[in-house]
């Protein structure tokens, strides 16, 4: 009875594969069970899963292999990609000749930057006594480049960082020479009098080395050291080293190999502006695995660290074959499988001038205090320079210093009063000595006091009480309403975190005198007081720019331009500030008049401690300058600020 159910199976599986050969013309193998099918895609499944114990598996001679053993082998192959078995799928039906199948897959692998590899590969199978269907395995399974012994491995290939740009489209940060300081051990006669040599020597470099070469454990690292080994102590610009070069040249056991770096025109040529590119820190790599590898140049602060993805572009990825070399590591054989170009980075425009960018570095150059220089372009509000101090600063207090303005803030109360018809630039008002408002008193620099005299006068030589008196006249939001209207609390954007100010409201009688004179809850930042001071001396507010490509996702609106006769009004007493009042160190500067503003702000409740400022503007360069803790304006800000136009008239 057995014999004959299988002789009916027999019969049974035969008509049914006459029928299925009728039913084609090309040999395709129908779907069932026991169908190549069924092998190939429990192959797929395997082969993702790892787990391979439903495929039968023959080498191509015919002998048996375990399926254990086929799993292991598809791990080794993969190599670097083991980690992330590829997606796979069948192409049709397999095409049967006799006992032998052929079927087509895709096998799509999913590589680091989600960039895909896809490719459709061949799987040969053999149909066995028990008629079952077996793949014949071999490396070329994976990948037809593969033999055994072999692994696919990753390959970055950096793409070429594009630069951040000056307002002619120049390239700020380009490859610029520099020297190695570094010692050999060997040849050190006297460590202790090699430091003290070496530290006499940087120390006169000009502009000094902010922070200082730290040599406090070179006789450490140079015991450490190998005898023959190079041991750096700094790098240094070609023009830094040229200074010291005879100091430092003959002593023994000094090597100076020479490099190229990236770097911009000088150590502190905007350098909180720009950033900096290093290469990938722990902090990159532990934080952006998939974006960075080691020895990747990042950018870090500024421009370099906001625009770093565009500036960086897109590294290249290759997939190679690899083999265990002599050595026992597996080394490339040559054989690329797969590439995806590099895309080069996007250069970032920026609005500032080189030549206003080195006159304001060089004028904070000697400010031992924390301290910035913004410059913006009158016209169009491009900002051509942002310095800060001292040395090459890495926090970017030109734009994101909250402090009060002090006096310069006159420059808005006195637009608000002119404005609202509350006086007149030759309307006589009161200076007194002291001035109290419920019970606060309220006095002038070193108590001075000028009686009565034009309000231009007071404005030039900053009487604190008058504009304390004349506060009321502004009521209880009017400095925050004139304030906007110069672009102060704005929501304009330069590319870079900004502060834009936040104007005293709604405050009581003590509070308006204070807000007046650029005192109370008011703050601002260097770049809002040199936009304010453009659109004074404009007639309107233009918001500042500093990135011109990519353009600004939200373009500020214009603003209504300023009542013509109170800004001229104020245009004219700034005027006067440098020729008869607290800026008259200014009044010889070359070129075009020079109109501003002093201002000498208090930040806690000793009248002693003050921050230094002075806002003005020459010709279409508007700028304003600021000290923290710096004193008072005419003492500290106005000799910056004369050191400033002074270069830019070279």
């Amino acid at each position: 009875m057995h014999r004959v159910h299988r002789n009916r199976h027999i019969r049974s599986r035969l008509a049914a594969g006459v029928a299925c050969l009728i039913a084609s013309t090309t040999l395709v193998a129908c779907s069932g069970e026991d169908g190549p099918q069924h092998s190939v895609d429990a192959f797929l499944t395997g082969w993702h899963s790892g787990n391979l114990q439903a495929v039968g598996f023959i080498d191509p001679t015919g002998a048996r292999i375990a399926a254990a053993t086929v799993a292991q082998e598809i791990k080794d192959l993969s190599g670097e990609l083991a980690g992330t078995p590829p997606k796979l799928s069948r192409r049709g039906d397999p095409e049967v000749v006799r006992d032998t199948a052929t079927a087509i897959i895709r096998v799509e692998w999913t590589l680091p930057g989600e960039t895909s590899w896809a490719y459709d590969q061949q799987i040969r199978l053999s149909q066995g006594r028990d008629d079952q269907w077996q793949v014949i395995w071999e490396p070329q399974v994976v990948h037809d480049g593969l033999t055994r012994g072999d692994r696919l491995g990753l390959r970055r290939d950096t793409a070429q960082r594009a630069g951040v740009l000056d307002g002619a489209g120049k390239p700020l940060i380009t490859p610029r020479p520099v020297v190695r300081v570094g010692l050999q051990p060997s040849e050190v006669t006297d460590v202790q009098a090699m430091i003290r040599e070496l530290d006499a020597a940087f120390r006169a470099i000009r502009p000094a080395i902010t922070p200082p070469v730290d040599l406090s454990n070179l006789a450490k690292r140079l015991d450490e050291a190998k005898p023959d080994a190079f041991v750096e102590v700094v790098t240094l610009r070609d023009e830094a080293y040229r200074q010291i070069k005879s100091r430092i040249y003959d002593l023994p056991g000094t090597k100076f190999p020479t490099d190229k770096l990236e770097l911009a025109p000088t150590r502190e040529f905007a350098r909180a502006v720009l950033g900096t590119v290093d290469p990938a820190q722990a902090d990159d790599l532990q934080k952006f695995p998939d974006r960075y590898s080691p020895g990747d140049l990042v950018g870090h602060g500024g421009l370099q660290g906001r625009w770093d993805e565009r500036l960086r572009g897109v590294p290249g990825l290759s997939v190679i074959i690899k083999r265990e070399g002599p050595n026992g590591t597996l080394e490339p054989t040559g054989t690329e499988v797969f590439r995806r170009e590099p895309q080069p980075g996007e250069p970032v425009r920026t609005t500032l001038d080189v030549a206003t960018q080195n006159a304001a570095d060089q004028a904070l150059r000697g400010e031992r205090r924390r301290a910035a220089l913004v410059a913006v372009r009158v016209s169009d509000g491009a900002v051509l320079a942002a310095a800060n101090g001292p040395g090459a600063s890495g926090e970017n207090l030109a734009f994101t210093a909250q402090v009060p303005p002090g006096s310069t803030f006159k420059m808005v109360s006195a637009l608000g009063l002119l404005e609202r018809g509350a006086v007149t630039p030759d309307g006589t008002v009161d200076c007194p000595k002291t001035f109290v408002v419920d019970g606060r008193s309220f006095k002038n620099s070193n108590d001075f006091e000028l009686g009565e005299v034009p309000f231009r006068t007071n404005f030039a030589k900053s009487c604190n009480t008058a504009f304390a008196a004349l506060a009321p006249q502004l009521g209880a939001d009017g400095l925050a309403v004139t304030g906007r209207t110069v672009g102060l609390e704005g929501k304009w954007e330069v590319g870079l975190d900004a502060f834009t100010g936040k104007v005293s409201a709604d405050g009581g009688a003590t509070e308006q005198a204070a807000a007046a004179i650029g005192q109370g809850t008011t703050v601002v930042s260097p770049l809002a007081m040199a936009a304010a001071t453009a659109a004074v001396a404009k007639g309107s507010f233009t918001a500042p720019q500093l990135i011109v490509d990519p353009a600004p996702e939200q373009a500020a609106e214009p603003a209504p331009p300023l009542k013509p006769e109170a800004v001229a009004a104020v245009q004219a007493m700034m005027r006067e500030v440098v020729t008869s009042g607290t800026g008259t160190a200014l009044k010889d500067v070359p070129g075009q008049p020079v109109h501003g503003k002093t201002g000498t702000a208090e930040y806690d409740d000793n009248p002693k401690n003050t921050h230094a400022w002075f806002v003005g503007w020459q010709g279409d360069v508007a700028f304003a300058v600021f000290v923290e803790k710096g004193g008072s304006g005419s003492g500290t800000a106005v000799p910056i600020a004369e050191r400033f136009l002074r270069a830019l008239a070279r």
